[in-house]
C-alpha cells in the first residue's frame, strides 16, 4: 500500500508516524514534509498550495490513498481534482470544505440543521456592522469569514474593540480576501472542547475528545496562535458518544450536507463550547486539527491506513477503530516572538535524548535539516507528546522531555492540560471563544 500525505506541519508528522506504525506498513510519501517526516517517509518538494503539482505527483506515483492534512488545499479543490482522476483521497471536496472555508456558510448549515450554536450576523460593509455593534453592545466575537491562518477571530469585551476589529477586517483588509465578510457573533461562556469524527458520506465514527490551548502565554494570556498544546481526553466531554453529540450535532449536519448534494468524506471537526445550556458549536473544520491530532493519534490502536482508505471509499467500519485507555498530552515548543515576527535556522539540540524517554514522541512542525543538523523552520517548531495512565502523569512526562530540548529563544506554555484537573463548573468563563482552529 502506498500513501501520499499532503502537508508539512506537526499534524502531518503525526499522521505519518501513525501510518509508519500501522499493521499495513505502507510506503509513505509526504508533500512537502519536514525533518521529522523525513525519518519515516520520502519527502517530495511539492508545496501543499501547489494543486497542479500535487495532482501531477499523484498521477506519477499512483498512491492507493492521498491524505490531505491542511484545510487550504481542500478548500482549493484538491480532493475534487484527485477523485476526478480515480485517486482515492481522504478529505472533502471543495463544496464540503466550505464548512471551514466560510464561517457564514458554516453558520448557515448549523442553522438549517437545527444544531445549537451562537447567534450571528454577517456583514460586508463596516458601517452596517458598526451600527449593529452599537445596537447590540458587547461582549461579542468578530470573525473573518474566510481562512485566516488561525488569526481571524477577535474576542471583544467592549464596543470599541469590536469596532476596531471590524475596521481592521473590512476597511484595512488585514486578512485580505478572508476578511471581505465578517461574522458578528454572540459570545458564549463555558469551556471549549474539540470533537472530531470520521465521515464516509453516510457513516460516522466519533473520536475521543481533546482540548486545545490557543493563547501563546500561560493562563490563556497573549495573542491567538495556531495552538500551543493539546490533550486528550478532555474531561468536559469525557465520552462524546455518551454525551449525545452524534445525535445532537454530527448526524443533523451530515443530513443537511447530503440534502444539499454534498457527499462529505474525511474528518468533520466540531469546535464546541460546553455551556450551562449544553454543547454549542463554535465552528466546524474540514480536517484533522493541529495540535489535537498529536494528542489523539498516539492513543489510536486499530488499523489506521485501512480505516482512512475505507472512509475515502465510502465503506467505513467504525467497529475497527480502537483506542488506548491512556491520556495523551502535547506541549508545543515555539520560536521566540511567535505568533509575531520570529527567526528561523537555529539548531535544535536534545531531540534524541527526549525521545529516549518512555511513552514520548516528538512531532516536528517547523523544522528542516541543514548540513546534517535539525534546525528551526517555522513559528511552531515541535510538539512534544507523551502518554500516561492519567493526564497528570502524561503532563509530567511531556515536560520532562521538553526540558531536554534546546534551541535559541524557544518558548512554550507551562500550563498545558492544567484545566483538566482544576476545571471550574461548566458555564464559568474559562476560555475566550477563539474558534478559527488551526
Amino acid at each position: 500500500m502506498k500513501v501520499l500525505v499532503v502537508g508539512s506541519g506537526g499534524r502531518e508528522h503525526a499522521l505519518v508516524w501513525r501510518l509508519a506504525h500501522d499493521s499495513e506498513r505502507p510506503e509513505i510519501l509526504v508533500a512537502s514534509g519536514n525533518a521529522g517526516t523525513a525519518q519515516l517517509a520520502r519527502n517530495v518538494p511539492v508545496a501543499p498550495s501547489n494543486i497542479a503539482g500535487l495532482v501531477a505527483l499523484a498521477l506519477r506515483e499512483r498512491p492507493d490513498l492521498v491524505v490531505v492534512g491542511p484545510e487550504a488545499p481542500l478548500c482549493a479543490g484538491l480532493a475534487d481534482e484527485l477523485r476526478a482522476r480515480n485517486i482515492p483521497v481522504f478529505g472533502p471536496g471543495r463544496d464540503g470544505a466550505r464548512i471551514e472555508g466560510s464561517k457564514a456558510f458554516c453558520k448557515e448549515i448549523l442553522t438549517a440543521a437545527g444544531v445549537p450554536t451562537a447567534r450571528a450576523q454577517a456583514f460586508v460593509r463596516s458601517e452596517d456592522a458598526i451600527e449593529w455593534i452599537r445596537r447590540h453592545g458587547a461582549p461579542l466575537v468578530v470573525k473573518a469569514d474566510g481562512l485566516a491562518a488561525g488569526k481571524g477571530v477577535t474576542v471583544c469585551d467592549t464596543i470599541e474593540e469590536a469596532e476596531q476589529a471590524v475596521r481592521d477586517a473590512l476597511d484595512r483588509r488585514v486578512f485580505g480576501e478572508a476578511g471581505e465578510t465578517v461574522l458578528m457573533e454572540e459570545r458564549l461562556d463555558g469551556e471549549e472542547a474539540s470533537v472530531l469524527a470520521l465521515v464516509d458520506g453516510e457513516r460516522i465514527a466519533l473520536l475521543p475528545s481533546a482540548q486545545d490551548h490557543k493563547r501563546v502565554f500561560d493562563q490563556d494570556k497573549g495573542p491567538n496562535t495556531g495552538g500551543m498544546g493539546a490533550y486528550s481526553p478532555a474531561p468536559v466531554v469525557e465520552n462524546p458518544e455518551a454525551a449525545g453529540l452524534r445525535r445532537l450535532i454530527f448526524e443533523p449536519v451530515l443530513r443537511e450536507l447530503r440534502r444539499r448534494g454534498i457527499e462529505y468524506r474525511g474528518v468533520l471537526y466540531a469546535g464546541l463550547m460546553i455551556t450551562r445550556d449544553g454543547p454549542k458549536v463554535l465552528e466546524f473544520n474540514c480536517r484533522f486539527g493541529d495540535p489535537e491530532t498529536q494528542a489523539l493519534l498516539p492513543r489510536w490502536e486499530g488499523p489506521f491506513a485501512r480505516t482512512l482508505l475505507d472512509c475515502a471509499l465510502g465503506r467505513l467500519d467504525p467497529s475497527l477503530i480502537r483506542w488506548r485507555p491512556e491520556a495523551c498530552v502535547c506541549v508545543v515548543m515555539a520560536a521566540g516572538g511567535y505568533p509575531g515576527i520570529y527567526e528561523t535556522g537555529d539548531p535544535i539540540e536534545g531531540l534524541e535524548e527526549a525521545e529516549r524517554l518512555p511513552d514520548v514522541v516528538v512531532f516536528h512542525a517547523g523544522t528542516a535539516r541543514r548540513d546534517g543538523q535539525v534546525v528551526t523552520a517555522g513559528g511552531r517548531v515541535l510538539g512534544v507528546t507523551a502518554l500516561g495512565s492519567t493526564i497528570p502523569v502524561a503532563v509530567r512526562r511531556a515536560y520532562e522531555a521538553v526540558e531536554r530540548i534546546r534551541f535559541r529563544n524557544m518558548q512554550y506554555r507551562r500550563d498545558i492540560a492544567l484545566r483538566a484537573w482544576t476545571r471550574p463548573a461548566v458555564g464559568t468563563p474559562t476560555t475566550s471563544q477563539q474558534g478559527d482552529q488551526p
